[in-house]
């Protein structure tokens, strides 16, 4: 596939290069240039970083990092079957654990939400730092939703994390998903402020926050540069009209997929039935 010419592979992480090191310079050069083009395109068009993922696996499929940017394009098309079998590659090749919430995210794109709850039992999510934990927690809470227990899949989100007031990376998708979890139980005057501390939090656009909020309170934003609406006779500006007021329910893998399993027994890293989560009280803190 053709790369653009200002595309030098010296973009990726040093970590990566470093692992490419591995190959002939020339091979390494050409794998890193595909990589790159991997990390450009997977959130604004996945289907074409996918395609540069492939070449890189054609090339290095023994480097560690390539089966992990693989297994990520993978995951960004939906093609979780594929995307599980070069995780579970990139994990043996490195002994890490933090590719574990997203493996046990494939099992639920695979329509297998009982494996993802006994990953996120396994002794792999004592060893996560603290942002692996709580993907780990998003994941089982979206495991429990999708087996339709919506008041497990709220609880197992409450943590100290949850409540706390302090704003990592991660928490305006942890508020996010509790404020979704509280919708799908009927609360949703309780959804509405944490929506609202998920919006809050959400400096970078990871969710949708402010957009469930106006729908929380009825409003409909107009685009102002869409050419398709004018001013009205008197140049007034488009006003934001009410819209219905509608739930949500929890994110699930509700959609039939066709399942391919890889030639490995997926089975062995699955030994028990179900999620040990501790519950913990949330302070909802008043603002």
């Amino acid at each position: 596939m053709p790369i653009p010419e200002d595309v030098t592979g010296f973009e990726i992480d040093a970590d990566v290069r470093q692992d490419l090191k591995s190959l002939p310079k020339t091979l390494a050069d050409d794998v890193a240039r595909n990589l790159v083009m991997v990390a450009r395109l997977i959130d604004s068009e996945p289907e074409e970083a996918y395609k540069y993922s492939r070449v890189a696996l054609r090339l290095a499929s023994r480097v560690a990092s390539v089966r992990e940017a693989a297994g990520f394009a993978s995951y960004a098309t939906q093609r979780y079957a594929e995307a599980l079998t070069e995780f579970r590659a990139a994990r043996r090749m490195t002994g890490r654990v933090d590719l574990w919430p997203v493996m046990a995210d494939c099992e639920r794109g695979l329509g297998r939400p009982e494996k993802a709850l006994a990953m996120a039992g396994e002794p792999e999510v004592k060893q996560l730092d603290k942002a692996g934990q709580v993907e780990m927690r998003l994941v089982a809470s979206g495991a429990r939703a999708d087996l339709g227990q919506l008041d497990a899949a709220l609880v197992t989100l409450q943590s100290p994390e949850l409540g706390s007031s302090a704003v990592h990376p991660w928490t305006a998708r942890l508020r996010y998903a509790y404020a979704e979890a509280l919708i799908a139980v009927g609360r949703e005057e309780e959804a509405r402020d944490w929506f609202a501390k998920a919006a809050e939090a959400d400096t970078d656009g990871s969710t949708n926050a402010h957009e469930r909020l106006a729908e929380i309170d009825g409003l409909e934003f107009v685009d102002a540069l869409d050419p398709e609406l004018g001013e009205d006779e008197e140049g007034e500006e488009p006003v934001r009209e009410e819209a219905p007021r509608r739930k949500v329910a929890v994110d699930d893998a509700g959609e039939d997929r066709d399942i391919y399993e890889d030639e490995e027994d997926v089975e062995e890293y699955y030994d028990e039935d179900d999620l040990e989560i501790d519950e913990v009280d949330v302070r909802d803190d008043k603002r």
